[in-house]
């Protein structure tokens, strides 16, 4: 006895074989085609009893064999049989784990050549090691460049660099070489971070350094994080946020208290700031700090560009000694630190470096116990005179604050002089939007 073909197109019996429902299907094949279920316990080999339980839903049928042998017998499609039913390999492998029984395929396995593509995709790279090599020289290239040609003149090729390394990112790289863009791209943000600070753009500095921070984070670069520190210490003292300089260089101190990085944040972070707010013993004690960590890790004597991620050198840890001292009124100490490195300072080719140390005796000279305005006045001259290098904030900040401490002899010729070059210094295009936000006192005509 056989089954009209269009039964297998019915919904419901296809619905229910899907559905391991044999029950429900054996009634509904039953129904469509008008059998009886003695006519059924004949097609399928089942008895009539068991058929009745089956479709009245008190038992199910779970026995592999008997699955396979019942569709057989019906002759259910390939398309529609929840099983393969004909001479399968998998038979006698396959049990039925309760009401549901699932079967377990046999594995299709790749090919060597599956294999092999999916390596060479997985160690692909858009960007080579001579790559790698060629950015990690631009970063050097913008460090050794930038105390000539300042922010202005560096900040286009700073961007450009920083963009082609996230082109780079962008794509594939193996880990060394993925972790090693992702230093390029933290120093890269960091650069700019330090260009926006000379520059004036506090809010600019501060996001440039936040994400060079996170960049570095990324990739557990312990060092270039307490960088991104002192930079952010550097940005807030410039803003006048004295505490605020104070609590980023500690905070970037405390990573690693002994490392060569915290030679910076001591001197040029932690001491100034705590100078700015009268706190000597502090700012003593974090000078003395960076210059024992100087001595421990045998830095440089030299004057180390100030935008390098190498450790401070010694010649520019004291001239941040220096600095400490001028809020402080130690005329004294002002300049024995700048006579320690009056030489190192007059033959580098940092132009700052001489502004900003001639700058800092000239206020201390205003603040001394032997006050000698004609002394400092000749000083600031001589700074504004030389132009003090491609302008940056800190030297047009601090020949302000000259100009401030001087007013006590405004009606002096040799102050008027100075206050006259300011101002015409000041208005120039070069140096005119680093007057309007630095916090200091600018002469009027």
């Amino acid at each position: 006895m056989s089954l009209p073909d269009n039964i297998w197109q019915n919904t419901a019996v296809t619905t229910a074989l899907g559905n391991w429902d044999f029950g429900a299907a054996f009634r509904l094949i039953r129904q469509a085609a008008s059998l009886r279920q003695e006519d059924m316990s004949v097609i399928t080999g089942l008895s009539q009893s068991f058929l009745s339980t089956l479709e009245s839903g008190t038992r199910r049928l779970v026995n592999i064999d008997k699955i396979i042998n019942v569709l057989e017998r019906l002759g259910v499609p390939a398309h529609v049989a929840p099983v393969p039913v004909p001479g399968s390999a998998a038979r006698h492998q396959l049990q039925a784990p309760g009401p549901q029984p699932t079967l377990i395929p046999a594995p299709t396995w790749e090919s060597p050549l599956d294999i092999a593509k999916r390596l060479n995709a997985t160690t692909a790279s858009n960007t080579d090691p001579a790559t790698v090599a060629i950015l990690e020289q631009g970063v050097v290239d913008l460090v050794d460049r930038y105390e000539a040609e300042g922010p202005q003149r560096l900040a286009s090729e700073a961007i450009d660099l920083r963009n082609f390394i996230q082109d780079r990112l962008d794509g594939r790289q193996p880990p060394r070489q993925r972790e090693a863009l992702f230093r390029l791209a933290a120093q890269a943000s960091g650069l700019l971070g330090y260009m926006a600070v000379n520059a004036g753009r506090e809010a600019l500095a501060d996001a440039y350094c936040a994400e060079a921070e996170e960049l570095a984070k990324e990739i557990a670069d312990h060092e270039l994080i307490m960088w991104t520190h002192g930079t952010r210490s550097l940005n807030a003292y410039y803003a006048g946020h004295y505490d605020q300089a104070a609590r980023w260089a500690a905070t970037g101190i405390a990573i690693d208290p002994a490392h060569p990085q915290a030679i910076r944040l001591q001197s040029n972070g932690l001491a100034r700031a705590l100078g700015k707010l009268g706190d000597r013993a502090g700012a003593e004690r974090a000078i003395a700090a960076a210059e024992d960590l100087s001595c421990q890790h045998s830095v440089s004597a030299g004057l180390t560009s100030c935008i390098s991620f190498e450790p401070y050198g010694t010649a520019r840890t004291l001239a941040n000694a220096a600095t400490v001292h001028v809020p402080l009124a130690n005329a004294p100490r002002v300049i024995a630190y700048a006579d320690q490195i009056d030489e190192l300072i007059e033959q580098s080719d940092s132009a700052w470096s001489q502004a900003l140390v001639r700058l800092d005796v000239a206020t201390a000279l205003l603040a001394g116990p032997r006050r000698d305005v004609e002394h400092a006045m000749v000083l600031g001259r001589q700074v504004l005179e030389a132009g003090g290098g491609p302008p940056i904030r800190s030297v047009v900040q601090r020949a302000g604050e000259l100009h401030a401490q001087a007013n006590e002899w405004k009606n002096l010729p040799v102050v008027r002089e100075y206050a006259d070059a300011l101002l015409s210094w000041q208005t120039a295009p070069q140096t005119r939007d680093l007057a309007k936000p630095a916090k200091m006192s600018q002469p009027t005509e």
